[in-house]
């Protein structure tokens, strides 16, 4: 049995996507997801942690993120954990973890007020 790298998350969009047109001709969106979960401390008070996280989509997905993604909106996703390091303009090396998503489904109300069609979903 493989054991695959596979991330599934719901969350709401910290900002609206950046988006970027790669050389090859293909679309890139960035964006942060937040994630809460809610529970009662031994006191009785209701605590809410958030954890950010980095999302990345290219190609079909990227374009309807552009299309029909802003901040606030909830998403459900799928992806896989990825992680990189780069050095900075101090030359001190920096790691960046993100989700590269292959899935994903919109649970709120797109930003132009309509639905994406049936072809634009199934291309994803």
């Amino acid at each position: 049995m493989k054991i695959r790298n596979r991330v599934q998350l719901i969350g709401n969009l910290g900002a609206d996507p950046k988006i970027k047109k790669l050389d090859n001709g293909s679309t890139m969106a960035t964006f942060s997801l937040a994630t809460s979960e809610s529970y009662h401390n031994n006191k009785g008070e209701r605590i809410t942690e958030t954890q950010w996280h980095n999302i990345v989509a290219f190609g079909k997905t990227a374009e309807i993120i552009e299309l029909y993604l802003k901040k606030g909106n909830e998403v459900a996703l799928e992806g896989k954990l990825t992680h990189r390091q780069y050095e900075d303009n101090a030359g001190i090396k920096r790691f960046y973890t993100e989700v590269v998503v292959y899935e994903m489904l919109m649970l709120g109300k797109p930003k132009n007020e309509t639905v994406p069609t049936k072809d634009q979903v199934v291309q994803m």
